[in-house]
């Protein structure tokens, strides 16, 4: 039996896709299913975002473009760092596009023309003269869509003023929160990421931008046990019963991809919320029930308005980096595909 289940709803992903293409108003939505397509499966992803019309898919790896290249051998595919030079003839060969940040423009593959307009990360801060014959697209990276949208707008007009001369080329820009707050980062193309997965780029509910969960994570009360006044649970004893305490034991810890710093947040028992205590183990966590139940009962860990953002804000961290850390390794979860 596997100790907890996570379920990928494809019916949400093409959902949400709708959305962000009506949003883009004739630019072509391209779906980033980089680090997995962020935990949630990027060969499954892949295949929803194409069927609901993602012109290109873009990762971050060659091994994520050549494993998408054996799934979808006519599809578009861009990796969006620069690869070694060892790689570039792999890239050509398996017909991917390739982003190069530097004025080294390799021959036989697509290139696209990265810029620094702002983010400080990889790419020139001045276009070249001549872009040459193999530069397709030129793109950026925008550092702020989601928190000031006054320095977002600035690299914006930026990327325009740098990219005007070369209209012809595809332009893009936009991520997920400059789709949903800038319109004219749009260009001929957004990279869309986290909205895809209907998680907020805002940290917020993803409901205010129209946004589906796509991800929903459940296990069950593995052992029910009662604490007495001054007995404790877990490591290092950061839970001391004042009085007597039911607890459950859920079998899904860091190991999992429920981190030790998300203690303190909370969990559905039998549709109600209740708060993890103590610290969270390799493999499991404990939670407080306030009354004695059944083992087996279902907790509910993301679903049922129960938010990747609510465990975020207690982890102070980005719901990004929350399901990016949940275990793909079957032997621990269970992964259900659905399409709903």
């Amino acid at each position: 039996m596997h100790r907890s289940q996570l379920t990928i709803d494809l019916g949400a992903v093409r959902r949400n896709i709708r959305r962000l293409i009506a949003t883009l108003d004739g630019a072509d939505l391209w779906a980033v299913v980089k680090a997995d397509a962020y935990g949630h499966g990027a060969v499954d992803v892949a295949g929803a975002a194409l069927s609901e019309g993602a012109r290109t898919l873009c990762v971050v790896t060659l091994a994520e473009a050549l494993e998408l290249r054996a799934e979808y051998p006519t599809a578009r595919i861009l990796v969006m760092s620069p690869l070694l030079p060892a790689e570039i003839a792999r890239a050509r060969e398996a017909g991917l596009e390739i982003t190069v940040v530097d004025a080294d423009i390799p021959e036989g593959v697509r290139v696209h023309l990265k810029l620094d307009t702002g983010m400080g990360r990889f790419g020139l801060s001045e276009l070249l003269s001549a872009p040459g014959r193999n530069v397709v697209g030129l793109m950026s990276h925008l550092a702020t869509a989601d928190c000031d949208l006054e320095f977002a707008r600035e690299q914006v007009e930026r990327f325009r003023q740098l990219t005007e001369p070369y209209a012809g080329l595809t332009r893009h820009i936009a991520n997920s929160a400059a789709v949903l707050r800038i319109p004219e980062a749009s260009f001929d193309a957004a990279r869309c990421g986290i909205a895809l997965y209907g998680l907020s780029p805002f940290g917020t509910d993803p409901a205010d931008d129209d946004l589906e969960p796509v991800l929903r994570w459940e296990s069950r009360l593995a052992q029910v046990k009662q604490l007495q006044p001054g007995e404790s649970t877990g490591y290092g004893r950061r839970f001391v019963a004042s009085e007597s305490t039911w607890i459950g034991l859920v079998p899904a810890g860091y190991a999992d991809g429920f981190r030790r710093d998300m203690t303190g947040t909370e969990v559905l028992v039998e549709g109600e919320r209740r708060p993890v205590i103590g610290t969270v183990s390799m493999d499991s966590f404990a939670v407080s029930l306030g009354r004695e139940l059944l083992v087996d009962t279902p907790v509910v860990i993301v679903g049922d308005g129960l938010l990747v953002e609510d465990h975020a804000r207690v982890a102070d961290t980005i719901n990004y980096e929350i399901t990016c850390g949940i275990c793909s390794d079957r032997r621990r979860a269970r992964r259900v595909i659905v399409d709903a």
